[in-house]
């Protein structure tokens, strides 16, 4: 079974799932968060940066201009 490798463009949430110390501006995360975090740790995960003009979802989750959405569907 081959990793499942996750685009992310936020650092700060990469970075909480590579670390495994809990800080106190952290307390507050939702279990889902926790379980991929777990999921990253035993390998079953990987999570990459991608820059935020490159997010593919953008196609589906936000209205975007035509040039816009000519860019993304083109990469």
């Amino acid at each position: 079974m081959s990793n499942i490798l996750i685009l992310y463009d936020n650092t700060s949430a990469i970075n909480l799932t590579k670390n495994p110390i809990m800080h106190s501006r952290k307390k507050h995360i939702e279990i889902r968060h926790h379980f991929l975090r777990d999921h990253i740790a035993n390998g079953n995960c990987e999570i990459k940066f991608i820059g935020t003009e490159l997010q593919l979802v953008d196609l589906f989750t936000k209205p975007l201009a035509r040039y816009r959405f000519n860019f993304l569907e083109m990469n």
